[in-house]
């Protein structure tokens, strides 16, 4: 899936008189993936869910730093450090850090955001695609570019876990094209202690369900009691 939707909602304060009363009613932990285009943004946004009954945050820093020239914050060492330290002093409540995959080098924003004191990374983010109509000869997209994610990107975000599982000792979140318990265990073998899904829901709705037993499957098959068991047990060549 190539797509280029940005990250519209209806904002925090609807998500709390709305969202929120229904989701506390369906007995899930409520993680809430937080969004800015300033440092300012993400502290005010935080503050706000600190006092929400929640479970946790998700600083999804993949959005455009629109004081650093449209770059992400979750490029650098010194932006995820610098953005991470400032929402972690009016956060108390557990702090996950998403990640993008377009950089150079993985583990020095994952280093960044456990230096400044989040609880856990997250990632993939989608990865940055173009598609061109040949016939008109312009971009499919109007936004020209936008963010690749599904089933192709699996190998690069399985890739990318184990480094940063080789940097830093916080947990991680994985994801990035998983469909079937297979793919969620293969993660959990490269270092992730739990994944995510998010475009396979497209392919499947019950792909969430599906992977759960999947997982139970393989734990029988090869006699696993815990699943933590075989998280970063990956045996490298």
């Amino acid at each position: 899936m190539l797509n280029s939707i940005g990250l519209q909602n209806p904002g925090v304060e609807y998500f709390m008189e709305y969202d929120l009363p229904w989701l506390k009613t369906q007995n899930v932990a409520i993680i809430v993936n937080a969004c800015g285009s300033t440092i300012e943004d993400y502290v005010e946004l935080c503050k706000v869910l600190n006092k929400a009954d929640i479970d946790g945050v998700e600083l999804n820093l993949s959005c455009p730093n629109v004081k650093a020239g449209c770059l992400a914050f979750g490029t650098t060492y010194e932006g995820v450090k610098e953005v991470t330290s400032q929402v972690r002093k009016v956060l108390d409540k557990p702090l996950i850090v998403k990640l993008t995959p377009n950089v150079t080098d993985i583990t020095l924003p994952a280093k960044g955001a456990e230096n400044a004191g989040a609880d856990a990374v997250s990632l993939i983010n989608t990865l940055l695609g173009m598609s061109i109509n040949i016939n008109t000869r312009k971009p499919h997209l109007a936004n020209n570019t936008g963010g690749l994610s599904g089933p192709c990107v699996k190998p690069v975000a399985v890739r990318m876990v184990y480094q940063v599982s080789q940097a830093v000792n916080i947990p991680i979140l994985g994801m990035g094209g998983i469909i079937n318990g297979d793919d969620a265990i293969e993660f959990m073998l490269a270092g992730a202690s739990a994944v995510s899904i998010g475009a396979g829901n497209f392919i499947d709705p019950y792909t969430s369900v599906n992977t759960v037993k999947g997982i139970e499957e393989y734990m029988k098959k090869h006699n696993i009691e815990n699943i933590n068991d075989i998280v970063g047990k990956v045996e490298m060549n």
